[in-house]
């Protein structure tokens, strides 16, 4: 079996405990959560990850599907596969477990073949997606949010925040020089360089993307503009002293030019305090390159 496949966390769900014991028994090779109510198991799911969850419908207090409908009105566990686990064989249960978000339907007795069987195809198939998933967010040179997924991100970070909310633009100066003088390869390692740089210096809670060729964007919360402005002065530092080995034998040194923008009474959206903040860029860029500059703002 795939490492990452029997490495799952499943949740089973049912109020009673000699089902859960069998439910165990066949699936020892993987990470299982009991839960023998559905209160129990929604508590369960605000602080464990689960990849899966086998779940009944008769149950007290609450019942199988109404545990999937909170599940389903969850931004965190919406996603989470939920196969039905029960002794009902009626069509209009069936229909109901579809209908309420349900992956697969299993009824008791049932096969331990069968059921490692099912477990297994719903875990890979999750796992598939959750990869198309990334695949299709992320930058695929260096790692971090593309484009499209920065600014959906940050536009929702803009929506939570009326201030202490930050946007920053970061250029790579000379880049084209890179790609000129030692090829695109070589232009590529200053690129992933760069964004691991980057990457650790920024604060746990930012939101750091690529949106085009040597460009990155950020945005952030801070206490204050000064805590951002310590924060670029560092990134600028630091990025300027670190050489890069773009071959065995050759390392290069580059410069950043960053321009930051806070958010103001008079920021209407994400994409006005990116336009200030590349405005404020575009100023590091034309007084001398290798420096941050921020743009002023009446609040």
């Amino acid at each position: 079996m795939n490492n990452e496949i029997q490495q799952s966390t499943i949740l089973v769900v049912d109020d009673s405990e000699s089902n859960i014991e069998i439910v165990l028994a066949i699936l020892d090779n993987y990470d299982v959560i009991p839960a023998t109510s559905g209160k129990d198991a929604l508590e369960l799911l605000a602080s464990e990850n689960v990849d899966l969850i086998l779940l009944d419908i008769l149950m007290p207090e609450m019942s199988g599907f109404e545990v999937c409908e909170a599940l389903k009105k969850s931004e965190e566990t919406k996603n989470i596969p939920v196969i039905f686990l029960t002794a009902q064989k009626d069509e209009d249960s069936i229909e109901a477990a579809y209908l309420i978000g349900g992956v697969d339907y299993v009824t008791k007795p049932f096969k331990p073949v069968e059921l490692l069987a099912r477990v297994k195809v719903h875990l890979e198939l999750q796992h598939l997606i959750q990869k198309l998933e990334y695949l299709a967010t992320r930058d695929g040179l260096t790692g971090i949010y593309n484009r499209r997924k920065f600014f959906e991100l940050a536009e929702k970070m803009f929506n939570e925040y009326d201030e202490q909310f930050y946007a920053i633009m970061l250029d790579i100066d000379f880049f084209k020089k890179i790609n000129d003088q030692y090829g695109h390869h070589a232009g590529d390692i200053v690129l992933k360089k760069t964004t691991d740089i980057i990457s650790s210096l920024l604060p746990p809670d930012s939101i750091f993307g690529r949106i085009g060729g040597e460009e990155f964007a950020v945005v952030l919360t801070a206490n204050s503009d000064k805590v951002v402005i310590n924060l670029l002065n560092s990134i600028v530092s630091t990025y300027s002293k670190t050489s890069i080995a773009i071959n065995p034998t050759q390392k290069v040194t580059c410069t950043l030019s960053c321009g930051m923008a806070p958010k103001h009474q008079f920021t209407t959206s994400i994409d006005v305090l990116l336009r200030e903040a590349d405005e404020a860029l575009y100023e590091a860029k034309q007084t001398g390159r290798n420096k941050s500059v921020v743009r002023d703002v009446v609040r």
